[in-house]
């Protein structure tokens, strides 16, 4: 999808996705203590803001303005200051180190994703963590949810490839529920977390 296709699904009253942060975020980035984090491809900015909850100096990317407004409006209402960036992020670079870089379900082809870890990879400072969740290949067999194209959908060992230069702490699938309560699902993830040496 291309940045109106997403301003279009983003210009709806309600929210696409939840307004807390996803599971794997909270999980993982609640026992850091808080730094620079910058969220790409953030959407409307759930991880973002609950991570300016936590502390953090927060930065949320994205190629859609209207997701970015909303996130505005959504980060106001919370009390929390997030820097708004507007940006493709085939073209985006950090403008200082980060100490956590977030991808969350963001779903390009292999190619693009490899190129926008890089571009995650070289903003983080000495120490920091890239944290990546997405849907995995997986779940076109055996989960539920996501991109229908096997393009778009990647497993842990396709994310560790695109992690050179980094120390690879985590890379496994990982279980989500979804669905309702009367007809549960789950869905099954990729998530790797790599942090740059010292």
């Amino acid at each position: 999808m291309d940045s109106a296709s997403w301003d279009e699904r983003y210009g709806a009253e309600e929210l696409v996705w939840s307004e807390g942060p996803n599971q794997f975020v909270a999980e993982v980035a609640g026992g850091l203590p808080p730094g620079r984090a910058v969220d790409l491809a953030c959407g409307e900015g759930r991880n973002a803001i609950w991570l300016a909850r936590q502390g953090w100096s927060v930065t949320g990317v994205d190629f859609s303005q209207v997701g970015l407004d909303k996130a505005r409006r959504l980060a106001e209402r919370a009390g929390v200051q997030v820097q708004w960036v507007h940006a493709d992020l085939g073209a985006w670079e950090a403008s200082e180190p980060q100490d956590l870089v977030v991808l969350s379900y963001l779903q390009l082809p292999a190619a693009a994703m490899a190129d926008v870890v890089a571009r995650g990879a070289r903003a983080l400072a000495a120490g920091g963590r890239l944290l990546l969740v997405g849907h995995a290949r997986r779940n076109l067999a055996e989960g539920s949810g996501g991109p229908q194209d096997p393009a778009r959908l990647y497993e842990p060992d396709d994310v560790v490839a695109w992690c050179a230069g980094l120390d690879v702490e985590r890379a496994e699938h990982v279980l989500r529920q979804v669905g309702s309560d009367e007809e549960p699902r789950q869905a099954i993830d990729t998530l790797v977390v790599a942090r740059k040496p010292a």
